[in-house]
């Protein structure tokens, strides 16, 4: 395809394939195209994540030959020979015979060094291998069902081309784009089919590798057990050389243990895990179709830092929710209680609040409330809080304070003033007529109306914060929508106290009921304020011993797989018991109380000269033995860093499970791990 900045011809496709082509044509080799179209090709085989290789069978004259590209120590385990290269002007053979030479313990050595040397710097390894057949099919193997001759059977006595290091550079903004997820409490891990050592370099470089973090390989982690799993997957950072099953099972196992899981992946391969992820990263421009079906999220440009994005865009809304629920159940709560206790004391059954008066309240609450708080524009600040649990309360600790103190104001301010306004400001009923008493009572009941609207809209500015934070006014000039709303919301006050008359109910107010109607309300905001003084983990206490609040930290206590073999197993369990049970009072009832079974052990444990204190001093014996029966000597001077695996490039190249090097030795997990490494964790040895 033609670059549209240079114009020129580029390779397009796999960014494997694509360096090689590219490689080939820097050498000014043949044209690959002319070369392939006067191959004759027998058997293709496609790239496998089981066995991460592939390969393309050709017939080559009266012979065939097979040639295979994959993981470079999978495949050169295979080869028994490679092909000699000499110096340019070496004055060597210019026969068309490629010269072979077999490969012995220092070739080996050799290799195994090229492949750590070149995975170290964040180098993809490629290994490239062919073998020639005589005939076709080989001798001592035969065409399957799909008339095809299987891999196994074509995928040994190979003869060593190559080792090819591909750069793969990191995408700009990614060390960046990983440490603000570490910074939002997100936990990020890296997933690869790439060698254990490249993955670790790159794991390095983006920052992903971090002190009491685990690399582990594919194989490795899919022999673990269940407890076993549960046990390593919290601090595993790295999982190289995994197939589409490793990644499952590592998403399926983290989803158990309570986490919300995000996938990021580009081919076919991260299908399962993209699917089985609470949400799905999928590429919008390198990702094949069906990683895009199986996720949930496209990232059209390609770039992790979008991630980032999601998640700053993700939390604003959902704070944006709360903070609406936190303004508008503070002010249902108080106009249901004004409502209900003024119209029972009332005579005529009449509330102070109007039906007028409440429609206008609830506009307020409705329309502007949601139009003003839900428009804060996004903001990386909520990048510096932890997530929240899937099993996290709607209303966290301090919306509830808020909730709870912001009513209760309201409620006995509107109620105080109601029921105790002539005694507030004076006024005697004897010294006045029975109209002015009513003019009075007008201007009163307006008062509470309006002190009861500047609560809700001062109250709204104190409900831009959800969290304990003390200044409410942060990002405030950034949101026009907010502000005009407010200032739309006092206007209108203004002109329904001056001008609403008859239709709402109100009458005209002297400048001293203006003044206390609006002190009254800007009191929410230095009210809330104190509110956030008052430390959260008392009140949480207080709030879960009363039932009104639950422990988000506790995990669920059955699995889903739990859930739909629970019938099967309580059937299962209770046949069980019943057998036991029957059994016990068939055969075991009456021998377990006999004397005569207590005279054969005894006999037995004196016959074998052991006596029951004799027995019980073994006991720390044999622990001491267990534990210290691990013990080995320090490793050969040729190997210094035999006794720590996580400095032993070789170690990990072998298949171990490694820790972060800067992990403090006090760590449970350096204890467990940090010896000579082994191909298992020691919990599966002990």
């Amino acid at each position: 395809d033609k670059n549209p900045k240079t114009e020129e011809l580029e390779f397009v496709g796999s960014k494997t394939e694509v360096a090689l082509l590219n490689f080939a044509k820097q050498q000014g080799w043949t044209n690959y195209r002319e070369r392939r179209e006067k191959s004759e090709v027998v058997q293709m085989i496609p790239f496998s994540s089981e066995r991460k290789s592939m390969g393309v069978v050709v017939k080559n004259g009266d012979k065939w030959r097979v040639y295979f590209k994959g993981a470079s120590e999978i495949v050169s385990n295979k080869c028994f020979r490679h092909i000699v290269v000499h110096q340019p002007g070496s004055g060597s053979s210019s026969s068309n015979d490629i010269p072979v030479k077999d490969i012995g313990p220092i070739e080996r050595e050799n290799l195994s060094r090229t492949i750590i040397f070149y995975a170290n710097q964040t180098l993809r390894t490629i290994a490239i291998a062919y073998r020639d057949l005589e005939q076709w099919p080989p001798s001592g193997s035969s065409f399957d069902d799909s008339h095809e001759v299987p891999f196994d059977d074509l995928f040994d006595e190979l003869t060593l081309i190559a080792i090819t290091a591909i750069e793969d550079p990191l995408r700009e903004g990614v060390k960046q784009a990983v440490a603000d997820c570490q910074r939002a409490g997100v936990s990020v891990r890296m997933c690869t089919g790439d060698n254990v050592l490249t993955a670790r370099s790159i794991a390095y470089q983006c920052g992903i590798f971090t002190p009491g973090g685990v690399i582990m390989e594919g194989p490795t982690f899919r022999n673990l057990t269940d407890a076993e799993r549960t046990e390593i997957v919290p601090r595993l950072q790295v999982l190289a050389r995994s197939s589409p099953e490793d990644k499952k099972i590592l998403v399926e196992k983290l989803k158990s243990l309570g986490e919300i899981v995000g996938v990021t992946g580009d081919g076919t391969n991260d299908g399962p895990a993209l699917k089985t992820a609470n949400v799905g990263f999928s590429m919008g421009i390198a990702g094949t179709e069906v990683a895009k079906e199986a996720s949930d999220i496209i990232l059209m440009d390609d770039n992790f830092a979008s991630i980032v994005s999601a998640i700053v865009w993700g939390r604003t809304v959902n704070d944006a929710v709360r903070k609406f629920l936190q303004f508008q159940v503070s002010v249902n709560i108080t106009a249901v209680i004004i409502t209900f206790v003024t119209a029972v004391a009332s005579n005529s059954e009449s509330s102070v609040l109007t039906a007028v008066q409440l429609l206008w309240i609830n506009i307020i609450m409705d329309t502007f409330a949601a139009l003003a708080l839900a428009t804060d524009p996004a903001s990386r600040e909520v990048l510096d809080r932890k997530p929240d649990r899937k099993t996290a309360p709607l209303f966290n600790t301090a919306m509830r304070m808020q909730i709870l103190g912001q009513s209760m104001y309201q409620t006995f301010i509107i109620l105080l003033f109601h029921f105790g306004g002539d005694i507030i400001f004076g006024y005697d009923k004897s010294t006045h007529t029975e109209v002015q008493t009513e003019q009075w009572h007008a201007e009163l009941n307006t008062l509470v109306f309006n002190a009861f609207v500047f609560c809700q809209i001062f109250n709204s500015i104190n409900a831009r914060r959800i969290d304990s934070r003390k200044n409410v006014f942060v990002g405030i000039h950034r949101n026009l929508y907010f502000i005009i709303i407010t200032l739309i919301e006092v206007a209108a006050q203004v002109i329904i106290v001056f001008v609403g008359g008859a239709a709402f109910s109100v009458h005209h107010l002297s400048g001293k009921s203006w003044g206390v109607s609006l002190a009254l309300g800007f009191g929410s905001l230095p009210l809330g304020f104190l509110i956030r003084l008052i430390p959260e983990a008392p009140v949480e206490r207080i709030f879960r011993k009363l039932k009104l609040m639950r422990d988000s930290d506790i995990l669920p206590i059955e699995s889903p797989e739990s859930q739909e073999d629970k019938e099967w197993n309580l059937s299962a369990i209770q046949t069980v018991k019943d057998n036991l049970a029957v059994f016990s009072q068939l055969r075991g009832g009456r021998a377990r109380a006999s004397s005569f079974v207590r005279r054969s052990r005894t006999a037995q444990l004196q016959e074998a000269g052991v006596t029951a204190p004799s027995l019980l001093t073994m006991i720390p014996t044999l622990m001491m033995t267990s534990v210290g029966g691990g013990w080995k000597q320090g490793g050969p001077l040729s190997d210094p860093a035999a006794n720590d695996p996580s400095r032993s490039s070789a170690a990990l190249f072998a298949g171990k499970v490694q820790l972060h090097p800067e992990t403090p030795h006090d760590d449970p997990f350096w204890r467990k791990f940090g010896t000579p490494a082994t191909s298992t964790p020691r919990s599966l040895e002990d």
